[in-house]
Parts: C-alpha cells; sequence; structure tokens
C-alpha cells in the first residue's frame, strides 16, 4: 500500500461507515438535501479524510491534531444521526447499529490519538 493511512484498521472502518451513512441519506425527504443530508456526509466523510490527511508523515503533534478533528467529526455523525432518527427518518435498529459503530470508531481514534 502506498499510503500510510491505507494500513489503519480505523481508516478502512471510517471509509465503511461512510459508505453507509451515504447510502443511508439517500431516504432522507428531499427537503433535508441541503441542511441535515449534507451535514452527516460531510461530517462522516471527514472522519476518513482527517486520519487520511494527519497520517501523511508529518510530526505525531500534528497527525494527533487531525486525529482530534476526525474524532470531532465522529461525535457530529451521532449528534446527526440523533437528530435523524427524532424526525423519523431513521428506525431504532438502525440507529443503534451506526451509534454503536460510531462509539467504536470513537474508541478506536482515541486509542491511536494516546498511542502517540
Amino acid at each position: 500500500m502506498a499510503f500510510r493511512f491505507e494500513d489503519l484498521q480505523v481508516w478502512h472502518r471510517a471509509l465503511a461507515l461512510s459508505e453507509q451513512i451515504n447510502q443511508l441519506t439517500k431516504t432522507f425527504p428531499k427537503d433535508e438535501v441541503y441542511v441535515l443530508t449534507s451535514q452527516i456526509k460531510r461530517a462522516a466523510d471527514s472522519v476518513v479524510l482527517n486520519i487520511a490527511e494527519g497520517s501523511t508523515g508529518q510530526s505525531k503533534a500534528v497527525f494527533k491534531l487531525f486525529l482530534t478533528y476526525s474524532l470531532r467529526s465522529a461525535i457530529e455523525v451521532v449528534s446527526c444521526l440523533f437528530i435523524a432518527k427524532t424526525r423519523g427518518y431513521l428506525k431504532e435498529d438502525l440507529f443503534k447499529q451506526l451509534y454503536d459503530e460510531y462509539e467504536s470508531i470513537v474508541k478506536m481514534i482515541t486509542a491511536l490519538k494516546n498511542s502517540f
């Protein structure tokens, strides 16, 4: 693999979750396209992108900073999931599955960050 982030399990999991979020948002009402749909997709993608960007061979301090950005974006996704559930766009079982996945991602990012 050519890039360091490709070796990171957390990056692969975040990428898969980003795609799950992308598929989920296709079920949201059209009037959410520029609001919740856009917000949750950007946040989910940001988790993936910040892990990759931070891993580019810069200092550990810079990588930790980008992991912090990634962590914050993951929390933003979770908040968006709560909004989607509250508005009736997301059933409880799918909410719970995605919530648990993002909880796991947050733990992985935190562990990676603390490993430096």
